[in-house]
C-alpha cells in the first residue's frame, strides 16, 4: 500500500494505526459509563445492600471479646477465660441502696436461726443452706402409689432390716438413715416394681450410703452375703448405677438424725459455744434416736419434713421452751407431727430404755452415733393396735396424747 507521495506504508505500521483508534474509542466509552448519569444505578444498588445503622448496633451489643488469661508464671497450667465486655456493649448501673441501710427486712417464710454465731461461717448462711435441702430433696408418703404390687408394711420390715444390718456392721445411724432417704426418693421415680426387687434396692441404697458416710465401709461381698444368696454383688452394682442416675446423683440431704443432732447441741451450749463438738448426753440422744428410728419405719412419717419430725421427738421427751430455743420452731408449726406421734412416744416408753453398747473400735465419744436395733416392729404392731382402738371406741384423732386442740367445725355444739 502507499501514501499520497507515493511512498509504500509497511503492514506493520497500518496495524500500530489501527490499535491507536481502538485504543482511542475505548477510553471515550469508558469516560461516558463513568457520568453520574451512569454511576447512580450502581450507587442506589450499593446502598439497598448496605445494612442499615439499626441492625449494626443489635450486631454490636451481641459481640463479646474473649481474653484468655494464661499465668505467665506457672508453666503447665491453664486459668479460665474471662469474659469482657466490649465498649460498644451498655453496662447495667447497680442502683445505689445506701438509702436503706437503716431498714431491717425479714423473711417471713423462713423460721429464725437458732444457730450461735460461728467463727467459720455465717450462722444464717448455714441455716438457710440447710432449709435450702429441704426444697431440693423432696419425699412423699405417696412413695407406694404407684406400685400396686407393694403395700406399706413390706417397706416397715425392709427399713427394719435395714436398722439391723446396720447394728452387725457397726454402721452410723446417719448412714442408716441416708440410706432411707435414697430408697424412698428412689421408688418415687419407679413404677410397678415387684416384691422380690425391695431387698435388692434396700440393700444396694445401704451401700452407696455406707460409702459416702462411713471411713470404713463394709466390702460388696460383705452387703450381699446379707442377703442369704437374694443378690449377688454383679447386681448390687447395676442397680447401684440405676439408683443414682434415678437420684440424678443428689446424695446429700439433711436426714432426720442429723436435724436432731443439731437441735441438741444447740439446746445444750453453754457459754462458751463450740458446736461442733458434742456437749448433750448421750442416753437422751439414744432415747430420742430411737423413737425417730420408730417413727421412720411408718410410711405416714414421710408426710413430715425431717427437721419437723427431730422437733416433734424432742418434744417428746423435753419441753416447748427447749423445742423453741433448739428449733426456731413455734407450737403451730410442729403440732400437727406432735400428735401423729404420740402413739410411737407411748409404745417407745412402754419397752425398756436403750442402752449404750460397748463395740470395738469405736471410741466412747461416738457410741450414741452407732445404729442400734431393737424390738421396732412389736412395738409398730402396739401403735397399729391403738389405733384401730381409737377409731372403734369413736374418739377424736385430735384427742391423742392429751393435747387440746380445737374440735372440727362439725363436731362443735351447734346453738
Amino acid at each position: 500500500m502507499y501514501n499520497s507521495r507515493g511512498v509504500k506504508i509497511s503492514s506493520r505500521l497500518r496495524m500500530s494505526r489501527r490499535s491507536g483508534r481502538l485504543q482511542a474509542k475505548n477510553v471515550k466509552c469508558e469516560s461516558e459509563n463513568d457520568s453520574p448519569a451512569a454511576l447512580a444505578p450502581r450507587k442506589r444498588k450499593y446502598e439497598e445492600i448496605e445494612p442499615t445503622d439499626e441492625y449494626q448496633q443489635d450486631t454490636l451489643k451481641h459481640k463479646y471479646e474473649i481474653q484468655g488469661c494464661w499465668s505467665q508464671i506457672t508453666t503447665g497450667t491453664v486459668t479460665p477465660c474471662i469474659l469482657i465486655e466490649t465498649p460498644q456493649k451498655e453496662t447495667e448501673i447497680s442502683p445505689d441502696m445506701s438509702k436503706f441501710t437503716r431498714y431491717r427486712f425479714k423473711n417471713l417464710f423462713i423460721s429464725p436461726c437458732p444457730l450461735p454465731e460461728l467463727s467459720w461461717a455465717t450462722s444464717n448462711d448455714v441455716w438457710v443452706k440447710m432449709l435450702d435441702k429441704e426444697i431440693r430433696y423432696l419425699h412423699s408418703s405417696r412413695v407406694l402409689q404407684n406400685h400396686h404390687l407393694l403395700n406399706r408394711d413390706m417397706r416397715s420390715i425392709l427399713m427394719d432390716w435395714l436398722i439391723e444390718v446396720s447394728e452387725v456392721y457397726s454402721l452410723h445411724r446417719d448412714t442408716f438413715y441416708l440410706a432411707q432417704d435414697f430408697f424412698d426418693r428412689f421408688m418415687l421415680t419407679q413404677n410397678s416394681l415387684s416384691k422380690s426387687m425391695l431387698q435388692l434396692i434396700g440393700v444396694t441404697c445401704l451401700f452407696i450410703a455406707a460409702k459416702l458416710e462411713e471411713i470404713y465401709p463394709p466390702k460388696i461381698n460383705e452387703f450381699a452375703y446379707v442377703t442369704d444368696g437374694a443378690c449377688c454383688e454383679d447386681d448390687i452394682i447395676q442397680m447401684e448405677l440405676i439408683i443414682l442416675k434415678a437420684l440424678k446423683w443428689e446424695l446429700c440431704p439433711v436426714t432426720a438424725i442429723a436435724w436432731l443432732n443439731l437441735y441438741l447441741q444447740v439446746s445444750s451450749l453453754k457459754e462458751m459455744p463450740k458446736l461442733l463438738l458434742p456437749q448433750y448426753s448421750q442416753e437422751q440422744f439414744i432415747q430420742i434416736a430411737q423413737l425417730l428410728d420408730l417413727c421412720i419405719l411408718d410410711l405416714s412419717s414421710l408426710d413430715y419434713k425431717y427437721r419437723i419430725l427431730a422437733a416433734a421427738a424432742l418434744y417428746h421427751y423435753s419441753s416447748m421452751e427447749v423445742v423453741a430455743k433448739a428449733t426456731g420452731l413455734e407450737w403451730d408449726g410442729i403440732s400437727e407431727c406432735v400428735q401423729w406421734m404420740t402413739p410411737f412416744a407411748r409404745a417407745a416408753r412402754r419397752n425398756p430404755p436403750a442402752e449404750l453398747q460397748m463395740i470395738k473400735k469405736v471410741l466412747p465419744d461416738d457410741l450414741h452415733n452407732i445404729q442400734t436395733h431393737t424390738n421396732y416392729l412389736e412395738m409398730l404392731d402396739e401403735v397399729g393396735a391403738h389405733r384401730v382402738t381409737v377409731l372403734h371406741d369413736g374418739q377424736s384423732p385430735l384427742l391423742v396424747g392429751g393435747i387440746l386442740t380445737p374440735p372440727k367445725s362439725t363436731e362443735k355444739n351447734t346453738l
